[in-house]
C-alpha cells in the first residue's frame, strides 16, 4: 500500500468517525447501531438480567466460596460494649458520640452496671434544630439575592442526618438522654433519606415563604409566629416518622450481665443526663478541622454549616492543622474529665 493510498483510508476512517456523531457530539443513529451490535445476545447474558430482575448486585456479586470462618481474634481487647448499627443513615457522629459516654459510664462504675442510650430520641431533636437552622437562616438572609452563596446553601442543603460530636453535646445538654429501651429504634430513623426528602420539601417552600413575608415588611413578631407554625408542622412530620419524644419513662440499671441492679425508678431525660454523664460536655473535648484553602496553625470558622445543629449555639472556631496533626488531635479527642 502507498502513501497516498494510506492517507486516502486513513481519512474515510476518521471522516466516518465524525460522521457518526450528531452535530454538538450527541448520539447519533450510526453510534446507537453500532452500540447495539456490541451487546451479546448469548444465553449467559439472558441468565444474569434474570438473576438481577429479582435481586441485589452486591448480594449476587459475593464468592460464596470465599465466605469461609473469619478470624475474630485480638492480642489487645477493650472492654466489650454492644455493638450499634446506624444502619442507612447519617448519624455515625452521634452514634461515636454515645459511645464515648456509655463508656465513660462503664469506667466509672468499674464496668459493673451499663447503659445504652436511644439514638432516635436525640435524632428527632437534631432534625429539629436543623429545621429550625434553616428556617432563620433564610430569614437572616432574606435581603440577599436567591443565587447569593449562603442563601443556595438553605435551600440546596435545608436537612440532613450529618454531624459531628459538637452537635452530640449541644443536643444531649440541652434536651437530655434516655435509654433505648425507653424509645426504640423505628423504621425512618435507621432509614432516613425518604423522610430528609420529605420534610427538606417542605421547608424549602416554608424558606420562600419566609423570603416573601420579610421583602413584604412583615414585622418580626410576625415572621417568628409563622416560623414557629412551620417548626409546627415538622415536628409532626418527626413525630409520625420517629415517634414523640420521650418525656419521663421508669428505669432500672443492668450490668452486664444484662441482670437488674437496684430498684426502677423514674426519669425525665435530663435527670438521666446527669444520672449518666453528670457534667457539661462543651468545654471537655477539642475539635479541630483540616481545610487546606486556610491557613494552617490558626483558628477558623466554617463558613457553609455550624459546627453543631442548634442555632442559639455560637459557631466555634476551629484549629485549623495539617492532616497527620489533624489525625493525632482526632485520636486525642473528644477529651473527658
Amino acid at each position: 500500500m502507498n502513501k497516498k493510498t494510506m492517507a486516502l483510508s486513513l481519512a474515510l476512517v476518521l471522516t466516518s468517525a465524525v460522521c457518526a456523531q450528531t452535530e454538538g457530539g450527541g448520539i447519533s443513529a450510526a453510534m446507537l447501531q453500532q452500540m447495539e451490535k456490541t451487546q451479546q445476545s448469548a444465553p449467559a447474558s439472558k441468565a444474569i438480567f434474570n438473576a438481577l430482575a429479582s435481586n441485589k448486585i452486591d448480594n449476587l456479586a459475593k464468592n460464596f466460596a470465599n465466605q469461609g470462618a473469619i478470624d475474630t481474634h485480638f492480642s489487645t481487647e477493650t472492654p466489650k460494649q454492644s455493638i450499634h448499627d446506624q444502619k442507612s443513615s447519617g448519624r455515625c457522629w452521634m452514634f461515636s458520640g454515645f459511645n464515648v459516654l456509655r463508656a465513660n459510664f462503664a469506667r466509672l462504675h468499674k464496668d459493673s452496671i451499663r447503659v445504652e442510650y436511644s439514638q432516635v430520641y436525640l435524632s428527632f431533636y437534631d432534625q429539629l434544630e436543623k429545621a429550625n437552622l434553616m428556617l432563620q437562616g433564610v430569614i437572616d438572609c432574606a435581603d440577599k439575592p436567591i443565587d447569593d452563596q449562603r442563601v443556595q446553601f438553605f435551600f440546596k442543603n435545608p436537612l440532613n442526618d450529618g454531624g459531628t460530636f459538637c452537635g452530640a453535646a449541644d443536643l444531649a445538654e440541652k434536651y437530655g438522654v434516655v435509654p433505648m429501651e425507653a424509645m426504640p429504634e423505628p423504621y425512618s430513623a435507621e432509614n432516613t433519606s425518604r423522610m430528609a426528602e420529605l420534610i427538606s420539601s417542605k421547608l424549602r417552600e416554608f424558606g420562600l415563604e419566609l423570603r416573601k413575608m420579610v421583602a413584604a415588611k412583615k414585622s418580626k413578631r410576625d415572621i417568628q409566629a409563622r416560623k414557629t407554625e412551620m417548626l409546627g408542622t415538622v415536628y409532626h412530620m418527626l413525630t409520625v416518622s420517629l415517634g414523640n419524644p420521650v418525656k419521663e419513662f421508669t428505669y432500672a440499671f443492668k450490668d452486664k450481665n444484662g441482670k437488674t441492679v437496684g430498684k426502677p425508678r423514674k426519669y425525665t431525660p435530663k435527670e438521666f443526663y446527669d444520672e449518666t454523664v453528670g457534667h457539661p460536655l462543651n468545654g471537655t473535648f477539642v475539635m479541630v478541622m483540616n481545610d487546606p484553602r486556610r491557613p494552617y496553625w490558626k483558628t477558623a470558622t466554617p463558613t457553609t454549616a455550624t459546627t453543631g445543629s442548634i442555632s442559639t449555639c455560637p459557631w466555634r472556631k476551629l484549629p485549623n492543622l495539617p492532616s497527620p496533626h489533624s489525625r493525632t488531635a482526632r485520636r486525642c479527642t473528644p477529651a473527658t474529665t
